[in-house]
């Protein structure tokens, strides 16, 4: 998953009249004399020729008037942790690469690409309904064709690439898609006569080590869609929360009470599986005209009791039912630590 020109998108999101617009994020243009980097532009933006890592001077050369903001990281950051807690209700294992990126292994019950693409659909549908951006989405065998998957269709992309399909896939791409192959490698491998995928996939073992070392087999594991990695998660869990919106904006008790449950269900299915405990439990709730309001409470001791976090979710739920609709409800804990091994539960049993 591969969220959509992430800083601009949220820049927008956040300034609605920006939309269909040039907008780029990095440093003061100051003219045409600024001396940064754009770190994002919107795909009007990029019409004009427009990239991230371009010098800003030469971004505001290209479009001068195109709208310039600063980077705000903490935005950006806080939306990342947002989507990532919104992805953890998706996902039997999520690794988080970057700020906007991250693999997503489903469960069990999504057998096979059919379904996963399905699944796929919900997970867009979710982080543009509550975030209000759009993310593109790659389903492969493997860590690289999903990587590569997820940027062949931007924006608001699905594509699904089946293990019969890879090289399908693969071959007619120039070798700068495959991760890992920069500039300077791309340029020695032109010289050599390859910038195809394919071509690269068809050369000669050895003449690529020879050139390039163990990189070499590398790349030509790669080329053709040999990637070993896994999806590994990412140990330190500060928080696990989970979020739903409803069909319909609704002030009805019993739909927001059984839509909240269902969500804490979720995460101490989560809590159980990490062997974790909590001490502080977090409930959102967005209303109908998108304003949202936090609450939170922390006990003394830590937890992973589901009775506690039904009881205190309904505490903090109870001075927003009557009034007015709401759109979304969330509930999450904090104040995380894992449980000691020689600790039994009830739920062990």
């Amino acid at each position: 998953m591969d969220m959509d020109s992430f800083f601009a998108s949220v820049e927008i999101r956040e300034k609605p009249e920006l939309k269909g617009l040039p907008v780029v994020v990095g440093s003061d243009p100051k003219g045409g004399s600024g001396r940064g980097v754009v770190s994002a532009c919107s795909y009007e933006a990029r019409k004009y020729g427009i990239q991230s890592a371009m010098p800003i001077s030469q971004a505001y050369r290209l479009c001068p008037d195109a709208v310039f903001l600063p980077v705000n990281m903490k935005l950006y950051a806080d939306v990342s942790a947002k989507v990532m807690e919104l992805l953890k209700g998706f996902a039997d294992r999520l690794q988080q690469v970057s700020v906007d990126e991250a693999y997503l292994v489903p469960g069990p019950e999504i057998r096979n690409f059919e379904e996963a693409a399905i699944y796929a659909l919900k997970i867009k549908d979710e982080v543009q309904k509550q975030e209000g951006i759009t993310c593109s989405v790659g389903i492969g065998p493997n860590k690289l064709i999903a990587k590569i998957a997820s940027g062949f269709q931007k924006p608001d992309g699905l594509t699904v690439v089946r293990p019969e399909d890879v090289r399908e896939f693969l071959f007619p791409l120039p070798v700068s898609k495959i991760p890992g192959i920069g500039k300077k490698t791309a340029e020695t491998l032109k010289i050599m006569g390859i910038t195809r995928v394919k071509e690269l996939a068809n050369c000669d073992v050895q003449f690529l080590t020879e050139k390039f070392g163990k990189m070499g087999l590398r790349m030509k594991q790669l080329a053709n869609g040999l990637d070993f990695g896994e999806v590994r998660e990412n140990k330190s869990i500060k928080s696990i929360s989970r979020h739903g919106t409803f069909a319909e904006d609704t002030n009805d008790p019993v739909k927001i009470i059984g839509s909240l449950n269902l969500l804490i269900e979720s995460v101490h299915r989560s809590l159980l599986k990490h062997r974790l405990l909590f001490r502080t439990v977090n409930l959102t709730v967005r209303f109908e005209d998108f304003s949202t309001y936090t609450r939170s409470k922390t006990i003394p001791i830590w937890t992973s009791d589901i009775f506690v976090m039904k009881r205190i979710s309904m505490q903090l739920l109870s001075e927003f039912i009557g009034n007015r609709k709401l759109r979304l409800v969330g509930i999450g804990v904090a104040k995380l630590r894992e449980r000691d091994e020689k600790q039994t539960l009830i739920t062990d049993f």
